[in-house]
Parts: structure tokens; sequence; C-alpha cells
């Protein structure tokens, strides 16, 4: 998927145009410079090309102050790694010299750029909009980021600049290592291609690319996807390890499969729930590989109370694979694409309506779901209707106001009948001969 970076000074828009885009608020947005220091990351779909966005924060060219050197270098990388720039400006000020001195960086770039004028809030072009053309980037758009007013046309541009190839691997079981630095993605991947292909050594964010490899698994072809490690971002030092967090999140975009990588020496901690929550969110299918167990001090029932840990403190992760290894010793390494294979399988799974209702129905009728002000709630059938994830449609009179408890329910009575362990399902609660859905997920 390509990547689409949105760049440019302070208190121009950039923040409130990226949640435009996206579709939803997702992106701090304070009327005070500096507020996006990180880069924020989010998916968007125009007429049905996807691509990935970055927001950064207020670009600074040349100044030394410690925070605005940072998002400096944050902005650098966007533009390093994004297929395609968008440049805000403030229409309302007019042109000054940060400006300036970020088309300068921009046009060296050789990216393509599309320059946006935001804060154009009138009907009419605003003046200072062809003011910007000295800047030497191209026509420049006119728009107002809040009320979303000719954000289309520059839109179009943007993708039509974007490449959209469909992956040489595609079809291919796409599995991706993640985790935190030096918890030993880059020693598994070795283990699982059989050679040396990583440089592994004991220094965190050693990996600093996301690398693709492919294994012969019992002769069929899997494409891994080995990425840098995610660290808090109070300790993000280097220009390459703040990069780490877009790969990471392009490995999710591509992957089915993603195998977050835990240090048994250490456990969960919180960069681990947060990797979770991106995989969740990206409805991928999902493995927790607990690694150096060979040197983690345990007894017997130690795995036990590690698969209960997960299952109470990440409950809306019950659904999750957990396996425990070495990439030292090799131990159950392989059970990695054994499990990554059953999963995508189980993705791939279509389930008969008949058997479907044959199952939860009567379920149902034991536990019906509770009534709302006085009127019963009915549940008349359920139906599969799509794959990667299973996403299955759930006919019902009031679908407005099944509570959420009982979703999780029905998902539980759902996954004890069938099995998609590994990966997340989802549902649409649909009115019966009605067009109004509710989703869940």
């Amino acid at each position: 998927m390509d990547l689409v970076a949105i760049v440019g000074r302070p208190n121009v828009g950039k923040s409130t145009l990226f949640n435009r885009i996206i579709g939803h608020r997702h992106a701090i947005v304070e009327d005070t410079p500096g507020v996006t220091r990180d880069r924020i990351y989010g998916v968007s779909d125009w007429n049905g090309v996807h691509f990935g966005l970055i927001d950064t924060g207020g670009f600074i060219p040349g100044s030394e102050d410690v925070m605005e050197r940072a998002i400096r270098e944050q902005a650098m990388i966007a533009i390093e790694e994004a297929e395609s720039i968008i440049f805000v400006v403030d229409g309302k000020s007019g042109i000054t010299k940060f400006d300036e001195d970020i088309a300068r960086i921009l046009r060296n770039s050789n990216k393509h750029i599309t320059l946006v004028v935001n804060k154009c809030d009138n009907e009419r072009l605003d003046p200072n909009a062809f003011e910007f053309y000295k800047l030497g980037l191209g026509e420049p758009f006119a728009i107002s980021a809040v009320s979303g007013r000719s954000t289309g046309d520059f839109i179009d541009q943007v993708v039509e600049s974007l490449s959209n190839i469909e992956e040489e691997d595609s079809g291919k079981l796409k599995i991706a290592l993640l985790g935190r630095p030096n918890v030993g993605k880059s020693s598994i991947a070795n283990a699982l291609i059989g050679k040396n292909r990583m440089i592994v050594t004991d220094i965190a964010g050693t990996t600093r690319d996301s690398i693709d490899s492919v294994v012969k698994f019992h002769g069929e072809e899997i494409v891994l996807i080995d990425t840098a490690g995610l660290r808090r971002r109070t300790h993000v030092k280097e220009n390459v390890e703040m990069w780490s967090v877009v790969r990471t999140a392009r490995a999710i975009d591509r992957c089915d499969v993603g195998v977050l990588v835990v240090d048994a020496t250490r456990g969960l901690e919180d960069m681990d729930k947060k990797i979770l929550n991106q995989i969740g969110e990206a409805r991928k299918g999902l493995i927790i590989a607990v690694n150096k167990w060979d040197i983690a001090e345990k007894d017997e029932y130690t795995a036990a109370n590690i698969r209960k840990m997960i299952a109470s403190d990440l409950s809306t992760f019950s659904y999750v694979s957990v396996i425990f290894i070495s990439a030292v010793s090799g131990q159950r390494i392989p059970k990695i694409i054994e499990e990554s294979l059953l999963i995508l399988k189980r993705r791939q799974t279509r389930v008969a309506t008949s058997a479907l209702n044959d199952f939860l129905l009567p379920h149902v009728e034991r536990t019906p779901p509770p009534s709302h002000r006085g009127h019963d709630m009915r549940l008349n059938y359920i139906t599969q209707v799509g794959t990667e994830p299973p996403l299955f449609a759930m006919f019902l009179n009031h679908p407005e106001h099944l509570k959420d408890n009982y979703k999780r329910f029905l998902e539980r009575k759902l996954r004890e009948g069938f099995d998609f362990a590994g990966t997340p399902i989802s549902f649409l609660f649909r009115k019966k001969n009605k067009r109004k859905d509710s989703e869940f997920k």
C-alpha cells in the first residue's frame, strides 16, 4: 500500500486535514503550534484506492529548538518514506519564510507534491492562494479542511500519483514478525529461513527496515516480513528508530497473520499491548510467540499461567494463539508457520447458514437478549457474508438496541461451535427487511 505524508509548518491545519481524509477524528487538533509531535498513521480509501496517511508535526527548517528539531526530523522521515507528499500552507497568512524553506526541501525530494492552501473558507478562491504559485510546486488547491470544501479535487490528484500496484506475492501467506526491539524477531526469521539473512546483534533496533523473505514450507511459499522493533516514543533517539513505527504499521497492513514476539524473561509490556491493538484494529490473524523460553525461569505451570494472564488481561484478544519458542535452540520455531497456515484457513472459512442457525439459535432461545423498554428483542437468523476476517450478519427486530455484552455473548458462543482461533470475527446487526445496519467488531 502506498504512503502519503502531510507536511507543513505548525498550525496550518495538517491534523484537521488528516482527520478529514481518513474520515474520523484521530489526530489531536488544537490551535497551538507543535501539538502534533509524532507522526500519526492512518489508512484511507478514496474511490477504491487504499493508501496510508501520515500526519506529521509542524515542520520548522533550520530551528535549533530541541522539540522543533525532533519534529523536523520526523517530517523528514515521512518525506523519505512516502510515495506522495501533501504540502499544507495557510491561505490567511500567505507565504512565510518557513513555507519557502519547506518548498525548497520538497522540490529536491523527487516526490510527487500536492500543494494545498488551507483556511480558504469563502466560496470564492482566496486571493492569497494565487501567491503560492511562487513556491514552484505547481497549481495550489484552495481548500477548507474544517468544512471539507474543495478537498475532493486535490485528493483525486494525490490518488492519481500513486502506483496502487498489486503485490507480486499476492495469494501467498504473509506473516509479519512484530514486537519491541531486541526480543528476537530477526533470530526467529533467520531460524525460519535457514540462513543468516538479517544482521543479529544484542543492540536494540539493529533491524532498521522491513525485510521480506520467501520461505518454503512443505513445498508452499510463505512470505516473511521482518520489521524493526517498536519502542516507546520517549526513548526514540534516532531517525531509523522513528522510521520503524510507520514500517511496522505498513507490515501489519500487508500481512495475513501478525506474530507478536514477546520476551519470556520480561513478559507482556505496554508496548506489546499497543501492537496487539494495532493488529486487532487491522482485523488480522494474531499469534503471540513467547521467545527465549529456554532461559525463562519457569515450572510446569508457567505456560498455563501465561495463557490465563493473557485471557484475563486481554479479554478482547481471547482468540489469540499463544506459542512458546526459542529462536536460539529452534524449539517450536516451525510452529509459527504451522499455526499461521491454520489461522489463514480459519480466516477463509465459510460456514453454511443452516449450520450457523442450528448451533446458535438454541443458545439464543436459552439466553435471550435483554428487552429494551418493555419490548422483546428477537433474533431471527444469522448468515456469513464475508471472509478474511469472517463476517456474519445477524437479523433481529431492534439491532440498534442490542447491548454490547450480548454481542460479546454471541461471539463467545460462535467461537465455541466453530474454530476461529487466532482470527477476529466481525458482525453486522441488521433489522430484518430494512437497510439500516449497525456494525460490531
